[in-house]
C-alpha cells in the first residue's frame, strides 16, 4: 500500500506521518526545489499541538513554541490598556499550551524529522491520472509517479483540486494586507511572553513572542489589491499608514529588517464539501485556504492529518486488510469528518476578519468598545470552543 503525497509542507509532512503510523508507505514530492515558506510565523493553537504530539512531533513544538502565557489588546493610538489577561485557565481547559513558532524552523524540523533525503524536491505536478487500480501524478519535468491513492496537500494555488471538486476555484481577496516578520525581543515594544495587539482605525499590530528571544510582528491595513508597495517601500510605507499610533508601534516600524519582512495580500477561497474523489483526497490549503484571522490555518492541516489517520486505522481494522476499497472508504469517512469543521474555521476567520478590519466600522467600533470591558472570560471562551472542536479534544 502507497500514497502519493503532493506538497512538502505542513499539511503533506503531517499527512504522511499520520499514514505512516498505519503502516502505509509515502512518496512526497514538492514542487519547489527549495522550501521558502510565506510568513515569517505562524499560531499554532492548543488543537494543533494535541496534534503534533498524536503523530510524533510534539519535541518539535517544545522546542520552536514561544512562552506565550498572556494575551492583551491596546488602544492603537494612546497605547492604554483596553484588555489584559492570563492565558493560564484556557491551558487549563483544553489540557495544551498554543505554541506560536518560526514558520521556516517549523518547516525545516519537520523535514528533518520526515527525512530530507526521502523527498523528491523539484517535483511540480501537471496532472493526474486516476484508475480503479491507482493513480499516477505526472509531473512537469517528464518524470511520473504511481500509487495507490493520493493526498494532494500542494497549498492554496493546489494543480490538483480542480480534478476533485471538478472546477476551478478563485481566490477571494480579504481587503487587506499584512506584513509580517521577525525581531529580537524588546520589551519595551511588548512584554516578552505576552500576545500583545494595538487596534484602531480597521487596523492592527500584533507582536507574540517564538522561540530564540523573538517576537513575530504583523500589520494589517484595509487596502485595495495591487498597490506598488515591496520590501524597498515597508517602512515608508508603514511609517505612513501608522502615523500618530503609540509609541511601540513606532520603535517597532523602527525596529524591523526590510530584506526579511514579507509583505502579503490576504486571501482565502470560497468553501466546498467535495475533499475527495475516488481514491485522491484534498488536505491543508488546497481542502481549505483561509485568512489567519483566527490563526487555525496550520492548525486544520494538523486534524486533517489526523482525521486521515484514524479513518485508516478504523478502516483496515474492520476489514483486517489493507485493500484499496478499503482505502476508498476511509477516504471518504475522512471526507465526512472534516468537510463541516474545515468550512466552519474558513467562514469563522472571515467574519473576524471583516470585524478587525473595518469592513463595517460602526461594527468594529463596537468591538473596540467590547474590548474595552473584556475581562479575558469572553475572548477564552471564544478559542476554548474553536480548539475542542478539533479531533483531539
Amino acid at each position: 500500500m502507497k500514497a502519493l503525497i503532493i506538497g512538502a509542507g505542513i499539511g503533506g509532512l503531517s499527512a504522511a506521518a499520520a499514514l505512516k503510523q498505519q503502516g502505509i508507505e509515502c512518496e512526497i514530492f514538492e514542487a519547489v526545489k527549495e522550501i521558502k515558506p510565506v510568513g515569517a510565523a505562524l499560531s499554532i493553537w492548543s488543537n494543533g499541538v494535541k496534534c503534533m504530539n498524536h503523530l510524533g512531533m510534539g519535541s518539535i513544538m517544545d522546542e520552536l513554541g514561544g512562552p506565550m502565557h498572556h494575551m492583551a489588546y491596546h488602544d492603537g493610538f494612546t497605547g492604554s490598556v483596553m484588555t489584559q489577561f492570563s492565558l493560564a485557565p484556557l491551558v487549563d481547559a483544553v489540557g495544551e499550551r498554543p505554541c506560536p513558532v518560526s514558520r521556516a524552523d517549523l518547516q525545516s524540523q519537520m523535514v528533518d524529522w520526515w527525512g530530507r533525503e526521502t523527498i523528491q524536491f523539484g517535483k511540480r505536478i501537471e496532472k493526474v491520472d486516476q484508475t480503479d487500480t491507482g493513480v499516477t501524478a505526472y509531473f512537469t519535468d517528464g518524470t511520473h509517479a504511481v500509487g495507490d491513492f493520493m493526498i494532494a496537500a500542494d497549498g492554496t494555488h493546489s494543480a490538483v483540486r480542480a480534478d476533485v471538486i471538478g472546477y476551478q476555484t478563485e481566490r477571494r481577496y480579504a481587503g487587506y494586507v499584512n506584513w509580517n516578520g521577525l525581531v529580537e525581543i524588546d520589551e519595551s515594544i511588548a512584554p516578552a511572553e505576552q500576545w500583545t495587539t494595538f487596534v484602531g482605525e480597521g487596523k492592527r499590530v500584533s507582536i507574540m513572542p517564538i522561540a530564540g528571544g523573538r517576537f513575530y510582528f504583523f500589520f494589517d491595513v484595509p487596502l485595495p489589491k495591487g498597490l506598488a508597495e515591496d520590501r524597498s517601500t515597508v517602512v515608508a510605507d508603514l511609517t505612513r499608514y501608522f502615523a500618530g499610533w503609540a509609541d511601540p508601534v513606532q520603535k517597532l516600524i523602527a525596529a524591523i529588517d526590510p530584506d526579511t519582512t514579507n509583505r502579503i495580500e490576504i486571501h482565502d477561497i470560497e468553501p466546498f464539501d467535495t475533499l475527495v474523489k475516488g481514491n485522491i483526497a484534498l488536505l491543508g490549503d488546497a481542502a481549505h485556504s483561509t485568512t489567519p484571522d483566527i490563526g487555525q490555518g496550520g492548525c486544520s492541516a494538523l486534524e486533517d492529518a489526523v482525521v486521515l489517520g484514524q479513518c485508516f486505522r478504523e478502516q483496515f481494522w474492520s476489514e483486517k486488510t489493507k485493500t484499496l476499497s478499503g482505502v476508498i472508504e476511509a477516504l471518504k469517512h475522512y471526507e465526512e469528518a472534516r468537510r463541516f469543521r474545515v468550512k466552519d474555521l474558513v467562514l469563522k476567520a472571515r467574519k473576524r476578519c471583516d470585524v478587525t478590519h473595518g469592513k463595517d466600522m460602526q461594527e468594529t467600533q463596537a468591538w473596540y468598545d467590547e474590548l474595552r470591558r473584556e475581562t479575558g472570560e469572553n475572548i477564552i471562551a471564544g478559542l476554548r470552543s474553536t480548539i475542542v472542536g478539533g479531533p483531539l479534544a
